[in-house]
């Protein structure tokens, strides 16, 4: 939605709001000029919600160490600046953040870092508060939307008077959850005042870097005062004292709900760690316990501190902590709860489900792409982080490995110049997305090309970033708020990394056979070869629908060539056992199509042995009066 359609709730309105959606009014009402983010789950909403608000800047960027620099560059200059990423995506930034500890900021900065803790969406749970010790950085841990609002905008005070960037660390429950939300007045800033030439603080060669160290355990000296004293971190007592919690986050709602009556240190700044509030708690409690998601991290400093506690010895290393697992995991402390579980009356045994694994769309483009490579022999297929990640599933099988964003590029250069005896005569193919390749693959590109790696690329242009929810990139044409923008030409950006033009092909993945002779003519050459399907994402308004087909039951054989192709509107209605000319014992799998999500892509067409698949025709609408 353009912020030009999009009017502000008044203050004092009482919303009902997602953390995403919280921290994006708070960053307008907090008077933020600059906010850019990557898309990644579970933090893609705010950066989303942001954009609809009126007299900022809002920007989706390549990649999250770009967006961190352009709110870098906005804060220098006075303005105050908002970047978002996903976990992983702090990895990505780390380069420009461990030197922005250094310089310091001038407008207030926030970095928002969502981490998915259980998996969700992601290809590991990495707990983004390290990079608070790491680089010497606040760190807060709002507990639900109201807190996700009030922290930013204490966040970005907070950020001022130390010149600091301040981590809002975030996980997937606070990120999707809805709750209510009091929203405030926003504030105006003044009109930032400009850069200031200053190069022993911006200029961070060697001899000003090393300059700028004591300024930094000075400030982290300062940091720790203010988080004792901070009201964000707040001592609640309770009338059980046996065991008292500490804890941040979501975390912290599990504890209260599962353990009304212990005293409990909420930590809305859980670094610097305020020891003095923790050792005030030690001493009114039997036992502490820390209950962290999901690192041994707090636990670790307040032992090292010389105070008493438990956590992980008792509590699982990995997932989140909601009531049940507290619960279940604590028992040897309250011994009440064993006493429950004893008594409670069995729960009922739980319904069969029928499996449902995750699957492309119907009529996604990256179908045709993986039913021609799971019919091509002797292939090493590295896989990249997207939609097209589902190859590496059934009916494909289509991946070999799936690192991280852009790891297909320079994993499959070092399966080639590492090839071993029986990888000899395999050839290596690398797929990557549009938006992945933009992201992080160029790079991985330009080196296969230099070094004249023995690779295929598969490039799949499908003109969004498909995996999180269908956002603009450089390859839609379109901005964040859809208004038109340049268009990136793949080919050329190709050609221009360093591969022969002979050996850049756009190929529609619809026409199979004209995939298939094309995949195969390029896995030949010996030598860097790029092969870019053209075809935008069936979520997007660019996607054209077409007439549906159907099956003409009378004339399929079984064969299950078109169940292959994996298209989820392809269903087998039967199967049964048939014995070849040869003596072999065959399945057969008879089909139809769901004609109300077919989008008439015809992929299923072109395998079809004996051409059952036909134009649906028309179902007459019968209408009966009563």
């Amino acid at each position: 939605m353009s912020a030009k359609s999009f009017t502000p709730p008044p203050a004092g309105s009482r919303l009902l709001m997602s953390g995403n959606e919280a921290i994006a009014r708070a960053v307008w009402d907090a008077g933020v000029r600059v906010a850019a983010a990557y898309p990644g789950t579970p933090s893609t909403e705010i950066l989303e919600n942001i954009a609809r608000y009126p007299d900022l800047y809002a920007e989706w960027s390549v990649n999250e160490k770009v967006s961190l620099e352009v709110a870098i560059g906005a804060s220098i200059t006075g303005a105050r600046s908002f970047c978002a990423m996903k976990h992983v995506g702090l990895n990505v930034a780390s380069d420009a953040l461990m030197t922005l500890t250094l310089t310091g900021v001038v407008g207030g900065l926030i970095i928002a870092v969502a981490d998915d803790v259980g998996f969700s969406s992601s290809q590991n749970e990495q707990d983004s508060r390290f990079w608070g010790r790491f680089a010497h950085l606040p760190i807060m841990e709002p507990s639900d939307s109201q807190e996700a609002y009030a922290m930013t905008l204490a966040a970005f005070d907070l950020s001022e008077k130390f010149e600091v960037p301040v981590i809002l660390r975030l996980t997937t429950r606070i990120c999707h959850v809805k709750c209510p939300v009091e929203v405030g007045e926003r504030e105006v800033k003044r009109a930032a005042e400009g850069f200031t030439k200053n190069p022993a603080r911006w200029v961070m060669v060697p001899a000003n870097a090393q300059k700028r160290v004591p300024g930094l355990f000075a400030r982290e000296k300062a940091l720790h005062e203010e988080s004792e004293a901070s009201v964000l971190n707040r001592l609640e007592p309770g009338s059980d004292r046996r065991v008292g919690f500490v804890t941040s986050g979501p975390a912290f709602m599990h504890v209260r709900e599962a353990f009304p009556d212990a005293p409990a240190l909420k930590l809305g700044i859980s670094y610097p760690v305020p020891m003095n509030k923790v050792r005030e708690l030690a001493a009114l409690v039997d036992t502490l316990v820390v209950v962290e998601e999901t690192e041994q991290l707090l636990e670790t400093e307040i032992l090292a501190a010389g105070i008493p506690t438990r956590g992980k010895d008792l509590l699982p290393s990995a997932g989140e902590m909601p009531p049940h697992i507290l619960k279940k995991h604590l028992v040897a402390l309250f011994p009440e709860l064993r006493d429950a579980a004893e008594t409670a009356a069995p729960l009922p045994a739980p319904l069969p489900v029928f499996p449902r694994p995750p699957t492309m769309c119907v009529a996604c483009p990256h179908l045709g792409v993986y039913y021609t490579l799971s019919q091509l022999r002797n292939l090493t297929i590295t896989g990249d982080i997207g939609c097209y990640t589902l190859g590496a599933g059934h009916p494909w099988n289509a991946l070999d490995t799936t690192i991280c964003m852009g790891a297909s590029m320079g994993m499959a250069l070092g399966m080639d110049k590492g090839r071993g005896p029986n990888d000899e005569k395999k050839n290596i193919v690398a797929v990557i997305g549009d938006s992945t390749f933009m992201h992080m693959g160029m790079q991985g590109l330009l080196d296969i090309a230099w070094n004249r790696g023995n690779v295929t690329v598969l490039l799949l242009d499908n003109r969004t970033v498909g995996m999180t929810g269908g956002q603009d990139n450089p390859a839609s044409g379109r901005d964040i708020h859809g208004e038109e923008a340049p268009r990136i030409d793949f080919a050329k950006v190709v050609e221009s990394l360093g591969v022969a033009p002979e050996h850049v092909r756009v190929v529609d993945p619809y026409l199979l056979p004209v995939l298939f002779k094309t995949l195969r003519e390029e896995i030949k050459y010996n030598g860097p070869s790029v092969v870019i399907t053209d075809r935008p994402c069936v979520l997007i308004d660019d996607y054209k629908k077409l007439p549906a087909y159907e099956v003409i039951e009378s004339a399929c054989t079984g064969c299950g060539n078109c169940v292959d192709v994996g298209c989820p509107a392809i269903h087998v209605t039967r199967r049964e056992k048939a014995v070849k000319p040869s003596g072999k014992e065959v399945e057969l799998a008879f089909v139809s199509i769901e004609t109300a999500a077919c989008t008439g892509c015809g992929l299923c067409l072109q395998p079809c042995a004996p051409d059952a698949i036909k134009p649906a025709k028309p179902k007459p609408i019968k209408v009966e009066f009563v």
